[in-house]
């Protein structure tokens, strides 16, 4: 399926779905690309072995997408044999996103008691606002700016686990993964709000208005573009800006080449933002975790109000939704700017520069909140990587004796235990294509010619050794071919790698 094909498909969806139901924040490829960003900063670090353990092996770059992939469970449920079938292969998180999922169900109903998970994933600050505290139109207590807050907040264990919208530790993670990108899409923070007569308005001074839902209801007329296929405006910010930073020409390539060179450019691009420093992803030191969220939406809501300040609006009207509520809709023409950047340029721009805030962001995020519990961490005491020694002491605890008073001696308290290790496993490897790559053009002949289909991500395994013996690690499954003389049949194999430690240890297939 192309691009143009499924973000129709989407579209569809979007407007069949409940009202306030969006498209996938960069659609799978950025989601990807944070994701994994987060796995490259983290591997061989205390952070990354812990993440490993509560999410089973998953890899942040697999979790980045997860959240939108439940999103598939929405019309047939999660009984239904094709949605059961999610994550079998780590049974313990997929019955904690099936919790997930009933305690969060998609509804038509803003009131209820009940929050869809859709809502979750975005917040609707109007553009003119100066900040995401100015007001109250478009933010509610599900935002993604209030659901961020929350899942660190279970991370940091002053959320229990077992709380009403079902979110464990793992679930947090997941979330996490994929709000960091979310948060870091325009138009997953600002909206345009417009009067009866399509001026654009700011609600928040007491004006009536109606929303575009993050330019949902809007078409683009930009360059690249005809009159018969004008994209969405925020399905564009979640394609054609990420698409920009791969090869071009890879639709007319076939699809198993094509697949094999997007893979290989993703991991080039994931290479180079994770090993770049981003400027401007630290937040102020002392700022407490509780605040990045809030901080983040209001960094990118300039960046919103500029994507729509960047168009004229024509044609407008107002719709109204099955609940009631009535939206604006209309065209957004590109103008000439100062900088003579087209829109998809400047686009393409803002992206590159927030895919990387957004991997590096989550990776800082999650050694923060997981690397203590207690009182409320911030950016000064939770810099380091390494994991902050256990505290000996805790509210509630027994008080001094006072001076001169007699008590029995007391054992001291045992230590909390450390963090588990990876098992026998090594070190989660989430470089593991490089690896094999490596391994690959090392030891297989006319390796040059080769196509390699990645059939799986790491998990752990084990596998019996040349001895009485077991070799630990995490195995991977890929397909290679030779590429073919001209009109003879591909032919592939099927082949495994173990890997520990950054290390290929055993081989299957060869």
């Amino acid at each position: 399926m192309n691009l143009a094909s499924y973000s129709k498909i989407l579209l569809a969806l979007a407007f069949l779905a409940a009202p306030l139901q969006r498209l996938h924040a960069y659609g799978p490829d950025g989601h990807h690309i944070v994701g994994a960003i987060a796995d490259e900063r983290l591997a061989n670090t205390p952070t990354g072995k812990k993440v490993a353990i509560i999410l089973d092996g998953m890899t942040l770059r697999e979790a980045a997408q997860t959240p939108d992939t439940i999103k598939g469970w929405d019309k047939k449920g999660i009984e239904d044999p094709k949605n059961a079938g999610y994550f079998s292969s780590r049974p313990r998180l997929a019955a904690q996103l099936r919790d997930f999922w009933s305690a969060n169900q998609p509804t038509h109903d803003n009131t209820s008691p009940m929050p869809s998970h859709h809502w979750f994933h975005y917040t609707d600050v109007p553009v003119e606002a100066a900040s995401y505290a100015s007001g109250k139109v478009g933010r509610t207590q599900w935002d993604i700016v209030h659901m961020i807050t929350y899942c660190v907040a279970v991370l940091h264990g002053e959320v229990p686990e077992n709380n009403p919208r079902k979110i464990t530790k793992a679930v947090a993670i997941i979330l996490l993964a994929h709000f960091l990108g979310d948060i870091h899409q325009p138009l997953h923070v600002g909206a345009e709000y417009f009067d009866a007569s399509g001026r654009p308005v700011n609600p928040d001074l007491g004006k009536p208005a109606n929303e575009d839902q993050g330019g949902n209801t809007i078409l683009l007329d930009i360059a690249g573009t005809t009159s018969s296929k004008k994209p969405k405006m925020h399905s564009f910010w979640d394609g054609d800006p990420v698409k920009a930073l791969f090869p071009g020409g890879l639709d007319a390539v076939e699809k198993d080449e094509r697949k094999s060179q997007m893979s290989a450019a993703e991991t080039s691009i994931v290479h180079t933002f994770a090993t770049q420093e981003p400027a401007g992803w630290r937040m102020p030191p002392n700022m407490p975790l509780k605040d990045y969220a809030e901080a983040w939406a209001n960094e990118i809501l300039p960046i919103a109000r500029e994507a729509h300040s960047r168009l004229v609006f024509q044609n407008m009207s107002t719709k109204t939704q099955d609940d009631g509520a009535t939206l604006a809709t209309g065209t957004g023409r590109e103008k000439t700017m100062p900088d003579h950047l087209s829109y998809r340029a400047w686009a393409a721009k803002v992206v590159r520069a927030e895919l990387p805030k957004a991997g590096w962001r989550l990776a800082d995020l999650l050694e923060k909140a997981l690397a203590t519990s207690g009182a409320p961490a911030t950016a000064a005491n939770s810099a380091a990587p390494a994991v902050t020694a256990p505290e000996t002491s805790s509210p509630g605890a027994t008080p001094a004796p006072a001076p001169g008073t007699e008590v029995a001696p007391v054992a001291p308290p045992a230590p909390t235990p450390a963090p588990v290790a990876v098992l026998p496993y090594g070190a989660f490897p989430a470089n593991y294509k490089e690896v094999v790559l490596t391994w690959v053009r090392t030891n297989v002949p006319n390796a040059a010619s080769l196509n390699i289909k990645w059939q799986t991500e790491p998990k752990p395994a084990d596998l019996p050794d040349s001895g009485a013996g077991k070799v630990y690690g995490y195995l991977v499954v890929f397909n290679l071919s030779v590429r073919p003389a001209t009109g003879a049949p591909r032919q592939w194999t099927t082949h495994t790698a173990l890997i520990r430690d950054g290390q290929v240890v055993k081989t299957n297939g060869f």
